[in-house]
């Protein structure tokens, strides 16, 4: 179901509008996400490590994920 990981690199914009998760709790532990490779992908990333690396979805890994998710 993963797509790819990949390091920050010219597939991804830089001027990605990264979200944080609305399930963060100022732990210091919450992901963000964001439309990765002209929007055809989903990216993921640790909000400690914003340069670090992405995990990016695609349309259907990422609906299965959140479903997923949902189930817990």
């Amino acid at each position: 179901m993963i797509e790819n990981v990949h390091p920050r690199s010219a597939s991804v914009p830089t001027r990605a509008i990264w979200r944080t998760s609305s399930y963060s709790n100022g732990g210091g532990e919450c992901v963000q996400v964001a439309h990765v490779t002209h929007a055809t992908q989903t990216g993921v990333r640790d909000s400690k490590l914003t340069n670090g690396p992405i995990q990016s979805f695609g349309a259907a890994a990422w609906t299965a994920l959140l479903s997923e998710l949902k189930r817990d």
